[in-house]
């Protein structure tokens, strides 16, 4: 499920004027990840949830950091065969609105196509219009609805298929551009 809410700001302070860096996950990033998890899902995951998570082979997470090393953001993704599961999009709310959801979406789609995924799929609260708008940007389209997937709230099931063409790879690649020339 691509989980995507904000329940409360931290009380961290974030730069957003130096070079931004995404990377991969790791254990280390856990304490970070788990205070905007806090902040970001009324339901959070738990620290098992995430070591399970990044033990396993079928898994790719990435996190955001700003100059200073605050986790400005973070996405994971399940890897099936063919098809590529977003798990979960967080972004700080004050980082939002700066292009985070876009880094975290770029990283998890090329780590999709690494793998040999031709098709993306995620679930996303259906009251979350800035996360469905930053999904279409990616292709996806909305396939149906899961019925009570939140314990409060619906789920919109989307999909980006055949991403494996150079149609997609043209799409990916206005969507990098436009990231590079961001200030």
């Amino acid at each position: 499920m691509a989980r995507s809410g904000i329940v409360k700001a931290r009380s961290r302070p974030v730069d957003l004027t130096a070079p931004l860096t995404v990377r991969p996950m790791s254990r280390g990033d856990l304490p970070d990840v788990l205070d905007l998890e806090r902040a970001v899902y009324p339901q959070p995951w738990s620290l098992h949830v995430f070591m399970d998570e990044l033990a396993l082979s079928n898994r790719r997470y990435v996190v955001v950091e700003d100059a200073a090393g605050s986790i400005l953001g973070y996405g994971g993704l399940l890897l099936s065969d063919e098809d590529a599961h977003v798990t979960t999009v967080a972004v700080d709310a004050a980082a939002r609105r700066h292009r985070i959801g876009t880094r975290i979406m770029l990283a998890l789609v090329e780590a999709a196509l690494g793998i040999g995924a031709r098709h993306l799929t995620l679930e996303v609260r259906a009251s979350n219009r800035g996360a469905q708008e930053l999904y279409r940007r990616f292709g996806f389209a909305p396939v149906g609805v899961r019925k009570n997937y939140y314990k409060d709230e619906d789920a919109i099931v989307m999909w980006a298929t055949d991403v494996d063409t150079a149609d997609y790879a043209d799409r990916i690649g206005i969507l990098r551009s436009d990231m590079e020339r961001a200030p």
